[in-house]
């Protein structure tokens, strides 16, 4: 955003007429809103309130840049929400931990419940990637594709299915969205970049998957109760 602050600007002007002022302001709060928020995130400080933050920037994104009539970008932004969902009840686990680095014995309904959710927005990332059409392998792709987002979002051999989404969300990633193959002034460069560095934020919400596991509202978690 800081090397593409006209662009950035003038889209916002152009779409909304709110003049060169509000535009500016928009990209700044921005580009503040995301820093502050990831900094705080990767520093261990002020987590909940940083996820908070975070959550606020995704839905101005999705108002401001219409991505609300795009389903592709509608559900990949709400699969990056699926991983602030996770981060936020990673870090209320941490919170009410009696001490320090030892897990609680019981989890909060709200964790669960949080952790529930964001399995089931990550897995809409992937339903941007089916393919329908009569190939082998994407009939292939879209068959064990499908099994495994369903895998996670039930919460059936969550941690073996999130390992194996990751892997196979890498591989695609950096496959489809090489946009360092691409000339800078192309405007195919930039998309291409906001697909990679959104997709490896999702791999990001999966591997929080495979660290923390389902949760309690999975059938993981039941199959102990039998």
């Amino acid at each position: 955003m800081w090397f593409q602050w006209g662009e950035q600007r003038d889209y916002i002007d152009t779409t909304w007429g709110c003049g060169y002022a509000l535009a500016s302001a928009f990209v700044l709060l921005n580009l503040l809103g995301q820093l502050t928020g990831c900094i705080l995130v990767l520093s261990r400080n002020l987590v909940q309130y940083a996820c908070f933050g975070l959550f606020g920037i995704i839905a101005l994104q999705t108002i401001a840049y219409s991505i609300l009539w795009d389903l592709k970008f509608l559900m990949r932004n709400l699969a990056l929400g699926g991983g602030l969902l996770l981060l936020l009840a990673e870090s209320r686990s941490e919170g009410k931990s009696m001490f320090a680095g030892v897990p609680s014995v019981r989890e909060s309904s709200p964790r669960q419940y949080m952790q529930l959710g964001g399995r089931v927005l990550l897995v809409l990332m992937f339903l941007t990637l089916l393919h329908f059409d009569a190939g082998l392998f994407s009939i292939l792709q879209n068959i064990v594709g499908t099994a495994l987002m369903i895998l996670v979002a039930i919460g059936f051999k969550t941690k073996l299915a999130a390992l194996t989404l990751v892997v196979w969300l890498f591989a695609i990633n950096v496959y489809f969205n090489a946009f360092w193959t691409i000339p800078v002034y192309k405007p195919m460069h930039d998309f291409l970049k906001y697909d990679f560095f959104q997709t490896m934020s999702v791999i990001g919400g999966l591997l929080l998957v495979v660290a923390l596991g389902p949760g309690g509202v999975s059938m993981d978690e039941k199959k102990k109760e039998w």
